[in-house]
Parts: C-alpha cells; sequence; structure tokens
C-alpha cells in the first residue's frame, strides 16, 4: 500500500536528502511544494495545503537555520520564523488526521554547559548558549509542542536532534552559513588565489561533532518508521518524543580545519581570529539511544567532506547563500 509522505522544506539540505532517501522507495508517495508556493508563516495556506494533499507521515524538515554570525544579528527572525513554520505544520497535520510526523531540531536544545556527552534528559537543566538562544527556544517549543500533542491526542509526533549537519544543499553564504561551509568556501578561494593563509574565524579551541546530512536522512526514517511500542518502551518517558542523532565523535575547529585543508588542496597556513566568537565550548551528543533503536552512522568526517567539496565544485554557480 502507498503511503503519502509530505517533506516540508524538500529544497534545504535535510529535506532533499529525505526526499532522496524516500524515492528509492516505489511504495512512497511524495507530497512536494516550494517555498515560493507555500509560505510556511503563513497558517491557513499550510492547513489548507495539508488538508488537501492529506498524508500519511509529515517530516518537518523546514527552518530558518544559520551560523553564529546569522543567529547573532537576526535573533528576532530565527525565533519568530520557527515558532510560526513549528506551530503552523504541526497544528494543521494534527487537523488533517496525521497520525505520524517527524519535527527536526538541533543540539543548541542543550544548555551551554551541559555534562558532555549532551544526553536527551539534560533539556532544560541549565541556560542556554546565549547567540543561540532564540533558536534553541524555538527548537524546545517545537519538542514540547510534539510531547503535548502525543499527551493530549494519542498522536505520534517524534523529534530527532542531530550533531552540526553539513553536506549537499548545505548554505555557502560567506557570513551567515554554518561552520563547514563556511571554510569550505574560504579554504577554495584561499587555494585558487594561492594565498600564503587562510583566517578561520574564533580561537580553534571549541569542540564540535559533525554529521553527514544522508546520515540524518537514514536516521529519519528509521525513526519515523520505528514501531512504537519499541521506541516507547526504549525511553524512560514514555511521553518523551525527542532522540539525539550523532556519531558520538567530535574534533575541534582546530583539527577540522586541518581536515578542511588535505580535503580543499590547500597547502598554506591557517591562522585562527580568536576577537570572533566561539560559542559553546562543546557540543558532543549522547547517542546511546539511537544506537539501542538499530541505527549507526556510516560516513566519517573526511570521506563526508570530500563527498561535500565534490559537490561544491559541481555546483559552484548555482550555490545557496
Amino acid at each position: 500500500m502507498a503511503i503519502r509522505i509530505f517533506v516540508v522544506g524538500h529544497g534545504g539540505m535535510v529535506g532533499s536528502a529525505l526526499v532522496r532517501q524516500l524515492s528509492k522507495d516505489p511504495d512512497v508517495i511524495l507530497l512536494l511544494v516550494s517555498r515560493p508556493e507555500l509560505d510556511l508563516t503563513d497558517r491557513a495556506a499550510v492547513q489548507e495545503f495539508i488538508q488537501h494533499c492529506k498524508p500519511d507521515q509529515v517530516y518537518l524538515a523546514a527552518a530558518k537555520v544559520g551560523g553564529i554570525h546569522a543567529n547573532k544579528n537576526y535573533p528576532a527572525e530565527f525565533i519568530a520564523d520557527n515558532l510560526a513554520i513549528q506551530s503552523n505544520v504541526i497544528q494543521a497535520a494534527y487537523d488533517a488526521g496525521v497520525h505520524k510526523l517527524l519535527f527536526l531540531g538541533s543540539s543548541c536544545i542543550y544548555p551551554q554547559f551541559a555534562t558532555q556527552p549532551m544526553s536527551e534528559d539534560c533539556l532544560l537543566t541549565g541556560t542556554l548558549e546565549p547567540t543561540n538562544e532564540p533558536y534553541a527556544i524555538a527548537k524546545i517549543a517545537g519538542i514540547k509542542m510534539c510531547e503535548s500533542y502525543n499527551r493530549q491526542y494519542g498522536v505520534d509526533y517524534r523529534c530527532v536532534m542531530p550533531a552540526s549537519l553539513y553536506g549537499e544543499n548545505d548554505n555557502f553564504h560567506p557570513q551567515n552559513s554554518h561552520v563547514i561551509p563556511a571554510m569550505m568556501q574560504r579554504f577554495h578561494k584561499a587555494k585558487l588565489a594561492s594565498a600564503k593563509k587562510v583566517l578561520v574565524w574564533g580561537s580553534g579551541k571549541p569542540m564540535r561533532e559533525f554529521l553527514h546530512v544522508d546520515d540524518m536522512a537514514t536516521a529519519c526514517i528509521h525513526m519515523m518508521n520505528l514501531p512504537h511500542a519499541e521506541f516507547v518502551a526504549s525511553v524512560s518517558n514514555p511521553m518523551c518524543s525527542h532522540v539525539n542523532v550523532g556519531t558520538g565523535r567530535d574534533v575541534s575547529i582546530l583539527e577540522l580545519a586541518n581536515i578542511m585543508a588535505r580535503v580543499v588542496g590547500f597547502e598554506g597556513d591557517i591562522e585562527f581570529d580568536s576577537s570572533k566568537l566561539d560559542g559553546m565550548p562543546r557540543k558532543l551528543m549522547d547517542v546511546d539511544l539511537i544506537r539501542s533503536l538499530g541505527w549507526e552512522y556510516s560516513v566519517e568526517l573526511e570521506q563526508g567532506l570530500g563527498m561535500t567539496y565534490e559537490w561544491f565544485l559541481e555546483n559552484l554557480d548555482g550555490l545557496r547563500g
């Protein structure tokens, strides 16, 4: 029997990875709509679309995202747009009778100085990192909205909290992007210019965990299709809806820069601008729960960066940014 699946945000990095994976299944009918066709911040329009297309499952991968610079400079947009998108899609899905929904969050939901690695139960146990607090609060609200709908209405809305994602269809804006696309573009330009050095933002000391977007897509599908009884039995709180997704391994930004230099072929020096913000000192996910549920990552960091750089070179003229 065919399954009708609405991938919300299919044009983005995670959404497009989900589409690539889901399209391999002949029993899946993908329901896709572009941003110009549907404004996700317009509640009436979202209600009308979901009522009309009647999906069996919804993957909520749409969000306003960005790196430290974007979060610092556009906090109002990060909280307002994300709250609107989440609220509109989740409510419209419920109103249309959608029983299964997967909401994509972020590791920034956890406290700035959370015990490492960060487990699911450290949510709301401390203050957030100030730079991305508005975005994090929106994502926490999304988790709590899913939990509340599960509790009150008996639906099956789950949430996945990924480590820092990278890969095909990432945003390569020179200032508003995340660390990997920003660094890749900078090293590439330096190589082309035969520059003697590359300047990287921050001190190089923060530790980060990175997950290739194809691994994220397989994790999302795995979590969506996991039997409800098996999922509930694996968590301490039956109403808990969020699960960490990551590799369980992290690297310093300095180590990342050295790997990036190898992948891109840059042979000059790497210098750090410590006047720029570092963000959280460390963000490593405890991934014991998702491992116990039968999922494991497959793409190692250097391999994934190589894949991303190949895609970057093939798509230079049409990069998002």
